[in-house]
């Protein structure tokens, strides 16, 4: 007899193996997997209470807490979809993506309540809103909270021999490369495989403890909601990223390994307060969100005192597709291993990576010629919800084409050196240029718009804007920048705008976004930094 591959199993294995151990550690509260399975199974049991159909979507505003870990099995428990919602969206864009996806029921964090009041009127999908903590605080809500909701519901536990593997378990929406974002569909399966192939990859040991540094709403930061609960390990959330509370967090729970982007990275190498706590439980930091440098590899490694390399996915893969440690025959030592750690490394177990010219041909493994990753492996999703023209692009010849430009070496590490669309990646987070010029080309004084990334110390890279004014027409570049908040998350806005008399076109009119880059991003002693687990399509 075949046993359906759901995410559901582990869950299951952790609470008959380890119900005693501390499954999840959020802020005071502490709980064990039994504990936690019977939490997630009274959820479930609350959402079928409020209607939920199978295959119904239900949406999570929420930074990092034990109850939105808890969605991530509660809600599949119930038969529904989870969609977790970038708690860094603008208004219009989250109300975007609960009408597209007809998300049923939302779930919001008290602080994200105002966020929500100004769109709660323009999703009729959705049926109810609960707050997540605390008695609720506006008309429009629930009257009972989602604790409340958890006290009064019958715990539901779903057969797992009647559930279909193929079937959507996760919905995740991408930054994208056009003015909507799409919707990535993961099922049971590709969740489950990914799961065990990361803890192959990665080398995960039972009990491991993880410091979930990482926003769960990003293809379930790395996957670790699913790979540590399986092996019994403890989850220890961090509600926002801070650098004392995380050195006070691996001392206080001896935590193992966490997952950051370069700029937490650094963050924590040059933090003051370092030396006065105890991190020698760490054994492991993976860097991704974009690209880092072998300097940056050194300092953790160095300062921290752990393994240090680089991860590289897309929430189309779920999301983990290579690493970067040193393979051990290779034998690299001193500055070529941390060279070799900070590449984009090679294909995890169960993944298979390429890299190919303009007709799907595989490039040279030179380490000099480029061309475009594609990836094939279990954990590659469905497809774009409701964007079958999309899908069938992205997957065509059976591997999912990243858009990511990237160098392959004779030893199999690949090196991502450009991205094929005009993603910017910022601190880890990925913004459309194409949406930035559409938002400031909105405004009556711009006639023409072109959105870069320039290089900058804090975040890697920041969109800049040059902007051509119609005749006769005035802005400023406080005004712009103003106009462009008003309407997109202030994090995807341009930091600077520079007019010019006119933008370097090719004979059809289109902007030559790589002359821009080559004249503007300058000062950078490395790589143009490019992203590795990203929100692609994103």
């Amino acid at each position: 007899m075949n046993i359906p591959l759901t995410p559901l199993r582990f869950l299951r294995y952790a609470e008959q193996q380890y119900p005693r151990r501390t499954a999840v550690v959020c802020n005071q509260e502490r709980f064990t997997y039994a504990e936690f399975a019977d939490r997630t199974r009274r959820l479930a049991g609350a959402l079928r209470q409020a209607g939920i159909h199978p295959g119904d979507r239900v949406a999570f505003l929420s930074a990092n807490c034990h109850r939105l870990l808890e969605a991530y099995y509660g809600v599949l428990e119930a038969g529904g979809v989870l969609l977790p919602l970038n708690i860094r969206l603008a208004p219009s864009e989250l109300a975007y993506i609960l009408n597209d996806a007809g998300a049923t029921i939302l779930f919001v964090e008290k602080q994200f309540l105002g966020l929500v009041d100004s769109f709660h009127k323009d999703i009729p999908s959705v049926k109810m809103i609960c707050q997540l903590e605390g008695a609720p605080e506006a008309p429009w809500l629930s009257p009972q909270s989602y604790e409340e909701l958890l006290d009064v519901a019958a715990p539901y536990r779903a057969d797992i021999a009647a559930i279909d593997e193929n079937a959507l378990a996760e919905l995740f929406y991408t930054s994208g490369t056009s003015a909507n974002p799409k919707g990535v569909m993961l099922t049971h399966r590709n969740i489950y495989l990914h799961a065990v192939h990361v803890c192959l990859g990665f080398h995960i040991e039972s009990g491991a403890v993880e410091l979930h540094t990482i926003p769960l709403f990003h293809a379930n930061g790395w996957g670790v909601a699913h790979f540590l609960t399986l092996l019994g390990g403890k989850h220890v959330m961090i509600h926002r990223f801070e650098t004392t509370e995380v050195f006070r967090l691996i001392e206080k729970e001896g935590v193992h390994s966490c997952s950051l982007v370069p700029i937490m990275a650094t963050a924590l190498v040059n933090c003051p307060e370092r030396p006065k706590y105890n991190l020698s439980s760490l054994r492991r930091i993976v860097i991704g969100g974009a690209a880092s440098s072998p300097t940056l590899i050194r300092e953790v490694e160095e300062k921290l005192g752990c393994e240090c390399y680089s991860g590289y996915g897309l929430t189309e893969t779920s999301p983990a597709l290579s690493l970067s440690p040193i393979k051990p025959e290779l034998g690299w030592q001193g500055e070529r291993r941390f060279v070799g750690q900070a590449m984009t490394g090679y294909a995890i177990p169960g993944v298979e990576l390429r890299v190919v010219d303009a007709n799907d041909n595989d490039v040279p493994r030179d380490g000099l010629s480029i061309g475009e990753i594609v990836a094939r492996s279990d954990g590659v999703m469905e497809g774009y919800w409701r964007q079958p023209a999309a899908s069938a692009e992205a997957l065509r010849g059976g591997w999912f084409h990243t858009g990511d430009m990237a160098t392959v070496s004779e030893d199999g590490y690949l090196l991502v050196v450009d991205r094929k669309k005009d993603i910017i990646v910022s601190g880890g987070e990925n913004i459309s240029s194409l949406e930035l010029e559409k938002a400031i080309l909105a405004h009556p004084a711009v006639l023409e718009a072109g959105v870069i990334p320039v290089p900058d110390e804090k975040w890697g890279e920041v969109p800049k804007a040059l902007v051509v004014l119609k005749p006769n027409a005035c802005a400023s570049e406080a005004e712009l920048i103003k106009f462009c908040r008003s309407r997109l998350a202030h994090y995807k806005c341009p930091r600077s705008f520079e007019f010019v008399t006119g933008l370097p076109k090719t004979a059809t009119g289109k902007i030559l976004k790589k002359d821009l880059r080559k004249k503007y991003w300058h000062g950078a002693d490395t790589i143009r930094p490019d992203f590795v687990a990203r929100k692609s399509g994103t």
